[in-house]
């Protein structure tokens, strides 16, 4: 990891991904919760993947699972409609504040960055951002 990454890390734990991680680790633990419906539990693993990217997102990006299919995809509509919309919503006004600071502005860019995958996780991988293109799938 480059040294701007790990201080940006720790910065952003600090003062923002911590209680990120918190939220998206309660609605993980809403959707295990829930384990009698088993709909949930994807969700579930979702929320988990999100909040240890939330701890951690300089250096690391997202990119598509090439084997996800339809389910992803039914899955993603039921998050968006649930829970997506509002995240993204979170995450859009969180990065405002932010983006009036030189020192929030990287801050605010790593929240517009979680918006797509908050919007649709399922479907998804978090890999290092120095990975091949060929080891992320895309090429």
């Amino acid at each position: 990891m480059k040294p701007i990454q790990l201080v940006l890390n720790i910065l952003w734990l600090v003062f923002s991904g911590f209680w990120l991680a918190l939220g998206y680790l309660a609605a993980a633990l809403l959707c295990f919760l829930l384990f009698f419906l088993v709909v949930p539990i994807p969700f579930g693993v979702a929320s988990l993947r999100i909040a240890a990217y939330v701890l951690w997102p300089f250096g690391r990006t997202t990119v598509e699972k090439p084997g996800a299919g339809a389910g992803s995809l039914i899955g993603n509509v039921i998050w968006f409609i649930v829970a997506g919309w509002w995240l993204a919503l979170g995450h859009l006004l969180t990065s405002i504040p932010l983006f009036l600071s030189i020192i929030g502005i990287p801050f605010g860019w790593a929240n517009l960055k979680l918006i797509p995958l908050s919007l649709f996780p399922l479907g998804r991988d978090i890999v290092e951002s120095d990975q091949p293109f060929g080891a992320r799938g895309a090429g």
